[in-house]
């Protein structure tokens, strides 16, 4: 799991000596929220750990890309539209408050809002991010079904028959793309799998 020692080795390869062991806390705190069911630590893991196979992908220093992926789901609420624009401004604000360059608060910036999944990434860094954050689509059809079960209880005060007409919106969308993926390395490796998981979703659920 992401760990403060992982965190302040970030920090010391972005150049800040004694980076904020409290803003740590506060990030672990918000992956922990109680009304969170996949947006979770487990979530960040699981992303750190697919990054590790996209880190050589990255075109801006790496260090950006991993600052960028700590705080893409720090805000969360699903009864709010606008998650990843609060998750984005607080990231900034805090490579503002550690006195890291503007352009590296800029860059984070925009990352995190590559992963509103709205349009395809343009970017080496926001491809390496998008695959991360999707990564969870490729993977077996055990995990992709405990995560679609996962994200049906962060919405379970939506009526079923709205949620599932939503989904079906979401997984069509991805389906018509012509890769579900942005980098060669993860169209190569996940997505075959993670069309099937979709295909299979919206046969299941019959949506």
């Amino acid at each position: 799991m992401p760990n403060v020692v992982q965190w302040r080795q970030l920090w010391t390869r972005l150049g800040v000596g004694k980076p904020d062991a409290a803003l740590f806390e506060r990030l672990i705190a918000c992956y922990s929220e109680p009304h969170r069911r996949y947006h979770t630590v487990r979530h960040l893991d699981e992303c750190f750990g697919k990054l590790e196979e996209l880190r050589t992908e990255a075109n801006h220093p790496e260090e950006v890309v991993e600052l960028a992926l700590w705080f893409h789901d720090a805000v969360y609420d699903t009864r709010r539209q606008d998650n990843e624009a609060k998750s984005a401004e607080w990231a900034r604000a805090t490579a503002r408050a550690a006195n890291l360059a503007a352009a590296v608060g800029q860059r984070v910036q925009r990352l995190i809002m590559a992963t509103c999944h709205d349009a395809k990434p343009k970017e080496p860094d926001e491809k390496v991010l998008v695959d991360v954050d999707l990564s969870i689509l490729g993977e077996s059809a055990e995990r992709f079904d405990e995560y679609e079960d996962q994200v049906r209880e962060e919405y379970s005060w939506v009526p079923d028959d709205v949620f599932w007409k939503k989904r079906r919106e979401i997984l069509k969308r991805f389906l018509e793309r012509a890769a579900i993926f942005n980098t060669r390395k993860f169209i190569q490796a996940y997505e075959a799998r993670a069309r099937a998981n979709l295909e299979r979703s919206i046969k299941r659920r019959g949506v």
